[in-house]
């Protein structure tokens, strides 16, 4: 299911990126540029943020769903602007999979 709505997504997001700025929300977001799209991605993040401290206090985890799914949707309209569609972050993630984090970090390190 998730990889059919990032696939959806992504195919939706690209037919607002050539609508008019008036049409839809998406839309006026790639209209104002990559600099609206990058303070967006970065207010969702810092809503996230909150919303993991605040459920560390209470338990409950729906705004944290909530907050996430709003940054990872900016996220994907980021991705968009260069063009760039889910299954490539999907591919590096799956490369990761088996990797430790501890490894996958220092070749990373290795190569700077």
């Amino acid at each position: 299911m998730s990889t059919n709505v990032l696939t959806e997504l992504d195919g939706i997001l690209a037919e607002r990126k050539k609508a008019s700025a008036d049409s839809s929300y998406v839309a006026s977001l790639y209209h104002k540029g990559i600099n609206k799209i990058l303070e967006k991605v970065g207010e969702e993040c810092t809503e996230t943020i909150i919303a993991a401290k605040d459920a560390a206090l209470s338990g409950n985890t729906d705004d944290l769903v909530y907050e996430t799914a709003d940054l990872w949707f900016h996220t994907l309209v980021m991705l968009g602007d260069f063009n760039v569609r889910s299954d490539a972050v999907l591919a590096e993630l799956a490369r990761r999979l088996h990797t430790s984090g501890h490894a996958e970090k220092a070749a990373r390190q290795s190569t700077d």
